[in-house]
């Protein structure tokens, strides 16, 4: 078992200390956080064991979560790497993409894993057809959530659109060659709805959509490919394929053919991929202890939470040029 401790026990924070308690394969050491009212709360409703300083957690750890607010993950995650601890640390990963670099660049250099949150990596709707999606050329994304003053501190690109971008760009095997935006604040002093269009080299477009003000919840994903489409319900862990294929010369009586304009005949196949119920947040958790104890690079390494930053901003930045 690995010592795990968290930095940050908020909302977020407290899911991370329960996982990890229950989890077999880390053994829970305790929390700080910047507020010791709370931490005296949390250690006596819980029975965590606080620590009175950052330093103090990160030295009696093997492993440090990072689930602190965006302002200080920078300073969190160079104290843990250059202790020489390994570093799993909330999306998104920094305030600026220079931040982001820095901590990529010094976990390889003190020769330490790194792992992003990027929790819907880990959703099983998407866990069922990630390997399904294949060269997709339209991409088409909704993420609605009812108002929450919590993370309203960043922008909701940073808040929610991030997961999309980060699974947009998991799939897409392709640089971004340009991106276009709009963005609308409502309540916050920062955008609270957003669109933005993504452009790849390889033709790829990925239309996404983000509100944190919405009279109801949504979290959903399109892909169209060749041939298939694939759709991902992240909140209702639901996921369908759509293939077509050419019909064959014998067409059962059930079966859903199409004739296009030069009289080419497809039919329609239906796939419903097995979901296996998770908990997403203690699999990320448990996929890094495996990257750790492997020496291998995290399913959502500091390099691909860098990049997903790196388009966050590029949309927040066209904002301006409205």
């Amino acid at each position: 078992m690995l010592k795990a401790g968290v930095l940050g026990a908020g909302h977020l924070g407290k899911i991370h200390l329960k996982l990890l308690q229950q989890s077999t394969k880390y053994d829970l050491v305790g929390f700080f956080d910047a507020s010791k009212e709370a931490s005296k709360q949390i250690e006596t409703e819980f029975g965590y064991k606080s620590f009175p300083s950052m330093e103090g957690l990160i030295d009696a750890c093997d492993m440090v979560v990072v689930v602190t607010p965006t302002s200080t993950h920078f300073e969190c995650a160079e104290k843990v790497i250059r202790a020489g601890k390994h570093l799993f640390i909330e999306k998104p990963i920094t305030e600026t993409v220079a931040q982001a670099e820095q901590i990529r660049d010094l976990a390889k250099e003190m020769k330490v894993r790194g792992q992003v949150g990027q929790v819907e990596r880990f959703n099983p709707a998407f866990q069922a057809i990630k390997d399904k999606i294949h060269n997709p050329m339209f991409i088409e994304t909704h993420r609605l959530a009812e108002f929450n003053p919590r993370g309203t501190d960043v922008s909701v690109v940073l808040d929610l659109m991030i997961h999309d971008i980060d699974a947009i760009l998991s799939v897409v095997k392709s640089s971004v060659k340009s991106v276009s935006s709009s963005g609308v604040s409502v309540i916050s002093e920062t955008p609270d709805i957003a669109n933005a269009r993504i452009e790849f080299e390889n033709g790829c477009v990925a239309n996404l959509t983000a509100s944190r003000i919405s009279l109801k919840k949504m979290r959903k994903a399109r892909f169209f490919q060749r041939d298939a489409y694939i759709s991902v319900d992240f909140l209702e862990k639901k996921c369908e394929v759509v293939k077509m294929k050419d019909a064959p010369k014998e067409i059962d009586d059930f079966a859903m053919v199409l004739t296009n304009a030069e009289g080419i005949k497809k039919q329609i196949y239906f796939e419903n991929p097995k979901i296996e119920a998770n908990n997403a947040i203690l699999d990320e958790l448990e996929s890094f202890y495996e990257a750790i104890k492997a020496d291998r690079t995290p399913e959502v390494s500091l390099k691909q939470g860098t990049e997903a930053l790196r388009v966050a901003m590029l949309i927040i930045e066209n904002f301006k040029k409205i």
